[in-house]
């Protein structure tokens, strides 16, 4: 095979390797937290944590085991195309489920992907766990899995969520308006954040110095 010809233009211009992703499952250690995959048998404790506010700003209310049901058999149906990989977040200390969060929209050919669903029962808001997560699942993705791009969205509205995006170092890419109708039929503009392979090292120290101070 000839080396590839590259035109004046493709000078200083980023390249990556053309490895496809592949996101298997994964079980995810951290000091306080276990992500392991999140499947039915999940599906009593995680109802049990559900409250209408912590769905204020999703576009499904989980509120009955059925419905817990029903959004891990999506999610498990998503993981058998690829496109997603769903966790449950255990509490280490005490080996219950806390919450979700999942790999979604992950794209094969450009080796990028998207953290989200994430919700956690309200007793351990204000606590290292969300931190600890999304610091297992942006090393996983960039040291591990190879990924280009991580990106992450929320309401437009939604203050807590966008604070803790742009706390860990996640860059604001824009508005998507009028991106998707929730919580029967209210209109949601989209946040979208990222963080590029580039960025990783920096918002890994930041992470990192986050979760020494237990924050």
């Amino acid at each position: 095979m000839s080396a590839p010809v590259f035109f004046e233009t493709d000078a200083g211009v980023p390249r990556r390797e053309l490895v496809p992703l592949v996101a298997p499952p994964v079980v995810l250690e951290g000091r306080t937290v276990r992500l392991e995959p999140l499947g039915l048998e999940h599906a009593p404790a995680l109802a049990s944590l559900c409250e209408d506010s912590l769905f204020a700003f999703f576009s499904v209310v989980l509120r009955t085991q059925e419905d817990v049901e029903r959004f891990i058999t999506r999610a498990l149906g998503a993981a058998e195309k690829g496109t997603e990989r769903p966790f449950v977040i255990l509490e280490r200390e005490t080996g219950l489920p806390v919450g979700t969060t999942s790999y979604l929209d992950i794209q094969r050919d450009f080796r990028t992907l998207e953290i989200g669903w994430t919700w956690l029962g309200r007793r351990v808001w204000r606590t290292r766990v969300n931190t600890e997560c999304k610091y297992l699942l942006l090393r996983h993705a960039f040291e591990t899995l190879d990924v280009m791009r991580v990106q992450l969205k929320t309401d437009r509205r939604n203050a807590r969520s966008r604070a803790a995006i742009e706390r860990m170092g996640g860059k604001l890419e824009g508005i998507l308006r009028n991106h998707m109708l929730v919580r029967g039929g209210v209109v949601r503009d989209s946040a979208y954040y990222s963080v590029i392979d580039t960025e990783w090292p920096e918002v890994k120290a930041r992470l990192e110095g986050f979760l020494l101070q237990g924050a």
